[in-house]
């Protein structure tokens, strides 16, 4: 798989393939066009890049803007969710604390 390979044509909610699942890491290619997602409340860590795109994660009290090549770092149990984006790619890495 090419990371930064993209669906042709309109997607209509995001698509995510599994790259690594073992213990407690797994690796997500994410791609999304103009998507929103619900509110978030994970039992993981999560970091990402985004490869391609611009996107907005919102948390209760604040909004973070995300160019293409920007990381984040979203603790577990941080609610927050994707209130934008425009055609992306993320990479993202779950962690479980165990």
């Amino acid at each position: 798989m090419n990371i930064y390979d993209y669906p042709n044509g309109k997607i209509s909610e995001e698509i995510t393939y599994i790259l690594y699942n073992k213990k407690n890491v797994r690796i997500e290619k994410i791609v999304s066009q103009y998507n929103e997602s619900e509110w978030y409340d994970q039992e993981e860590d999560e970091w990402f890049v985004l490869l391609k795109g611009y996107a907005e994660i919102e948390y209760e009290d604040k909004t973070v803007k995300i160019n293409c090549g920007e990381t984040l770092y979203i603790p577990a149990h941080v609610k927050h969710r994707v209130s934008k984006t425009t055609e992306c790619i993320w990479l993202c890495v779950f962690i479980k604390n165990i």
